[in-house]
């Protein structure tokens, strides 16, 4: 699932609820500059972890609108990571 925010968007590391990050968040930390298609456009961003009042913010919305996030959490039990992407 991606959300957009202003002038980003953000994407969870959620892997379904598994407990081990997705193998595309590994990737994005490693190498943070890729491009990803919104509608019908491209985009070139820079991926970054969300982090304290930032992550819990974006989580918060996230669950509101797809409370199946929460239970993602829940059963991996880990915190799920969010990645903002950041136009460059």
């Amino acid at each position: 699932m991606t959300q957009p925010l202003e002038r980003a968007w953000a994407v969870f590391a959620s892997a379904g609820g598994r407990p081990e990050d997705p193998d595309w968040y590994r990737n994005l930390r490693a190498n943070p500059e890729a491009t990803i298609v919104f509608g019908t456009a491209t985009h070139p961003v820079r991926a970054r972890v969300a982090e304290g009042e930032e992550r819990a913010r974006i989580w918060r919305r996230q669950v509101e609108e797809m409370p199946g996030f929460g239970e993602y959490e829940e059963r991996a039990g880990r915190p799920i990571p969010v990645v903002v992407l950041e136009p460059r």
